[in-house]
């Protein structure tokens, strides 16, 4: 027995041993993407005494060090983590560069205090590599354009496409109105910016650049208006897009449908430094239900300020871009720039009452990614006065069926003697009433709001001492910002004070509610500031913490908007103005009653006209409010909404 003994038991402990040094593994599946949004399967074997902290880094490129990953995930996703193996799929976005993947062992006792996301958790630790697995590559889809946006130039019967690719090689837009004989061809001028053009980190550290890609911008010409176009991008040899579509912007139109919104971002199919908005998921969503719905109608997207929060991260822009694309490569994608886009510690404009507000918000951006992703009409653009090429994109108009929308800069001089001063002076003084009968303001940061945003309180007051009179005296007649993310609507408004018409008194409106869950706190009550009870002053007519996005409707008669709230995908809030200047105000209630109906069967909204202004619904048409009580009634005897009756975000941070 004992000789016996003594030969099994070498042999047990050579097993035994052999067991315990085993490695961890890693494999990926399929070994090539084609493109953007397509997935990938991880899966690990060999993870000894696993631990709820163990992890898996996503880098790219790949000779990135350990602590430069783009994003991670907890192996504890994976239901059969605590075995030691386990798998995770997820999408990757075309960074134009290859990945690869890390699994670390993390402990309690190696977590740093110090080395915090923006939600303040700590970020995973990097000392103890476990596995890591070969390259992932998209192939020649590295070639291939991505990131499709559209825009509006200055002449009507044109239309603008912006894209990325992988190199600077010749690349090219196709279009016609059919499907099957894209005839006309255009070339595309390529650009790019460096990571020496960002002003602050981490947008120039390794930590936070990665090679942008080209960016690619072509104007499509000699458009039919109303009639849709259809186009791609790229060429014979790195490859063409899929076939795209859009309306052409019709000079003649007597109808305009625009979604409108602020603050929203992305989201990310993994965790990474700052915070990414699970929200913009259903934003887009609903969106592209309403587009899809006009069928041949021609629409645009607003989005007024804070547009990526990429703040520094450069491929967070590549999330962006990828998710907005579905409805980006169908409309126009307008934009203003935020205090996310550009901000950083020496911008050039920030006078001694701004020395608190303008910080460096943009990551050290200083509005680089904003100015060569985007083209918006007219020319405006300031120095930075760094090494970055001059901020493009900040103030700018046109018009689309019955309304004149005019784009405006609340991070760059905006007061009386600069240039953006007299643009707005110049604009609004010049618009054809008889044409374009409404007049809609963008712009990022509030003149009005009741949330309590302190830090901003002098900002406002310089926007009602400059630009308010402008807005008043040329008849206004809406005004939209974001920053703050809730939805709120005030009345006809001017010096704080409510009119009876909107003329002379501009309807402004809050609609940064369209991703980011910062969420401010409104205004207490001056006299007992700590309670958690915050009165609807008679200025506001509507405030909620809901998600969600506006949607406009005019024609000649009158110009509408309708809140629509991300839970359900229903309206919430109307307002009407009437080209006679009258105000119709709509509660919640009412909406309740005549709300769009969301067939879940399609997804999708069919026509009923009113006064030529058709709103494509299924099941319901767009909801009117009847002027029953008359105008006499007035802004102060309708239902205010108490703040017990709205629905709350829970408050993460006052951070915007």
């Amino acid at each position: 027995m004992i000789a016996n003994f003594s030969f099994f038991f070498p042999l047990f402990v050579s097993v035994f041993v052999s067991s315990a040094n085993a490695k961890a593994t890693i494999s990926i599946s399929p070994k090539a993407l084609n493109r953007s949004g397509d997935s990938v399967v991880i899966q690990w074997s060999g993870v000894d005494s696993p631990s709820d902290l163990d992890w898996l880094g996503i880098y790219a490129p790949p000779e990135s060090p350990h602590d430069h990953f783009i994003g991670y995930k907890f192996l504890n996703v994976s239901s059969t983590w605590k075995s030691g193996f386990g798998s995770i799929s997820f999408p990757l976005t075309n960074l134009r560069s290859n990945y690869t993947f890390r699994i670390f062992r993390w402990s309690q006792s190696e977590i740093d205090p110090k080395h915090k996301d923006h939600d303040q958790n700590p970020l995973p630790g990097t000392k103890h590599l476990l596995a890591e697995s070969e390259q992932l590559t998209f192939g020649s889809g590295v070639g291939m354009p991505e990131q499709i946006h559209l825009a509006y130039t200055s002449k009507v019967n044109t239309m603008r496409v912006v894209f990325v690719a992988g190199d600077g090689e010749e690349r090219f837009v196709r279009y016609g109105e059919s499907k099957d004989l894209l005839g006309n061809t255009a070339a595309v001028r390529g650009m790019r910016y460096e990571r020496e053009h960002m002003c602050n980190s981490p947008a120039n550290s390794t930590i936070g650049w990665r090679d942008p890609g080209w960016i690619f911008d072509s104007v499509m010409k000699n458009l039919n208006g109303g009639v849709r176009c259809y186009y791609q991008v790229g060429s014979d040899s790195k490859g063409w897009s899929e076939i795209y579509s859009f309306i052409a912007r019709d000079d003649y139109s007597e109808e305009t449908f625009a979604f409108m919104f602020g603050d929203m971002g992305c989201a990310t199919p993994y965790t990474t430094f700052i915070r990414t908005q699970d929200e913009s998921i259903s934003t887009v969503k609903w969106i592209l239900r309403d587009i899809e719905a006009l069928g041949d109608k021609p629409a645009l997207v607003s989005h007024i300020g804070d547009i990526s929060y990429a703040r520094g991260y450069s491929w967070v822009w590549d999330e962006f871009f990828a998710q907005v694309e579905p409805i980006a490569s169908k409309v126009p994608y307008h934009v203003c720039i935020g205090n996310h886009e550009y901000d950083f510690p020496t911008q050039p404009w920030k006078p001694d009452w701004a020395a608190s507000i303008y910080g460096n918000d943009g990551g050290g951006e200083c509005g680089v990614p904003y100015s060569l992703r985007f083209n918006m009409p007219g020319n405006s653009s300031e120095p930075t006065g760094t090494k970055a090429p001059p901020t493009r994109n900040l103030y700018y108009s046109y018009d689309m069926g019955t309304v004149h929308f005019v784009y405006i800069s609340t991070e760059t001089n905006f007061v009386k003697g600069g240039s953006q001063y007299e643009f707005i002076k110049q604009d609004l003084e010049s618009v054809n009433r008889k044409k374009t009968p409404f007049v809609v303001v963008q712009g990022h940061r509030p003149m009005y709001t009741t949330s309590n945003e302190v830090r901003d309180t002098m900002i406002r007051q310089k926007m009602v001492e400059h630009l308010e009179p402008l807005f008043v005296e040329n008849n206004v007649t809406l005004a939209l910002w974001g920053h703050v993310h809730r939805y709120e609507r005030f009345c006809p408004i001017s010096n704080n004070t409510c009119g009876k018409q909107w003329f002379g008194n501009p309807v402004h409106l809050v609609i940064g509610m369209a991703g980011q869950d910062w969420q401010p706190i409104w205004q207490p009550r001056p006299n007992h500031p700590g309670l958690p009870i915050f009165p609807q002053p008679e200025q506001s007519m509507y405030r909620t913490g809901e998600f969600g996005y506006t949607r406009l409707v005019a024609n000649k008669e009158k110009l509408t908007v309708s809140f629509v709230g991300n839970h359900d995908g229903e309206v919430h809030d109307t307002v009407e103005m009437l080209v006679t200047g009258e105000v119709i105000s709509g509660g919640k209630e009412s909406s309740k009653t005549e709300t769009l109906k969301t067939v879940a069967a399609s997804s999708k909204l069919i026509g009923k006209s009113e006064s030529n202004v058709s709103w494509y619904v299924k099941g319901a048409g767009l909801m009117v409010m009847g002027v029953l009580f008359g105008f006499v009634i007035g802004f102060f005897t309708r239902r205010k909404k108490s703040s017990s009756d709205n629905r709350w975000i829970p408050v993460k941070n006052e951070e915007t």
